[in-house]
């Protein structure tokens, strides 16, 4: 019996593509299928499992065995529930990184994810550590100011690790809950911001060996297999706890995600839809899958 319901509502621009070239077709044409599934950010390995899987049925094929098979091995993949986040129990701020490449929406998520765990009861501070760009400071501080979220902020290309540390302290003296701590929009092909990422989380390890305890990589959903190679470079500087996809905002992708989890096992956390910090919820496998596909 299928995970998800066979027939949802509406399917997303991929499916809805999918499941009318295959309606009635004579015969499936593999490779044209294979392809049509990497195409959705599938990746190749989850591809051909997908088609492998169809052809150990045994018969003919139909447009419905297509679209369930494919949502029910999607699925199998996410966790159901993967989003959860707790202050710590040691009364020590829990402290979580996020990371990405420029563009993909990092600093806005950092707030959102604030005004999340706020509206949850927690006190939140955000660090504002893309010292390098002033208007990533200069956005976070504003979105600080519309949340009523406190950040901390360095002077114009000072460490990221020394803002990240002061921050660490602030939250440690004023015992808050979380501290968010937006990084330097990193290119994943330079070696030399990837050490300083690693240099940040030795640095807030100073003052509690067991921080930061969770890291995020933002990857923008409509990006593909781009998004993959992302998070293999971030994965090789800093452990990575899961994903925050954004601009899931009806485009119908996202199926880089599923990818990403097969291959490196990091889970989405949380989504961004919208621009609006409302726009931002946890991780839900059966609505995620249908949302996308």
């Amino acid at each position: 019996m299928s995970i998800l319901n066979k027939h949802p509502p509406a399917m997303a621009g991929f499916f809805k593509k999918l499941f009318n070239k295959v309606t009635d077709k004579a015969e499936i044409d593999w490779d044209d299928l294979e392809a049509d599934l990497i195409s959705g950010d599938l990746g190749v390995r989850l591809s051909l499992e997908i088609v492998e899987e169809l052809k150990e049925l045994g018969r003919k094929i139909s447009a419905d065995d297509v679209v369930e098979t494919t949502r029910n091995k999607l699925a199998g993949i996410f966790p159901v529930d993967a989003s959860n986040l707790e202050p710590r129990i040691d009364k020590n701020p829990a402290v979580l990184l996020i990371v990405g490449v420029n563009g993909t929406g990092k600093t806005t998520s950092t707030a959102k994810l604030g005004n999340l765990l706020k509206s949850q009861g927690y006190s939140v501070l955000m660090a504002a550590a893309d010292t390098f760009r002033a208007a990533a400071v200069e956005q976070l501080v504003r979105w600080g100011e519309r949340l009523d979220l406190p950040v901390v902020t360095g002077a114009h290309e000072a460490d990221p690790s020394s803002v990240c540390y002061q921050a660490h302290q602030k939250a440690i003296a004023g015992n808050y809950d979380f501290l968010l701590c937006d990084t330097a929009g990193r290119l994943h092909t330079r070696n030399n911001l990837m050490d300083e990422l690693a240099k940040i989380k030795r640095t807030i390890g100073k003052q509690d060996e067991t921080a930061p305890h969770e890291t995020f990589l933002v990857v923008d959903a409509s990006t593909g297999g781009n998004a993959l190679n992302q998070a293999r470079e971030f994965q090789k500087a800093v452990p990575l706890n899961g994903l925050i996809l954004t601009k899931l905002d009806g485009s119908g992708k996202g199926g880089v995600a599923a990818a990403i989890q097969k291959e490196l096992g990091i889970a989405p956390r949380f989504i961004g839809t919208g621009e609006e910090p409302e726009r931002f919820e946890r991780f839900e496998r059966e609505r995620f899958v249908e949302k996308i596909l």
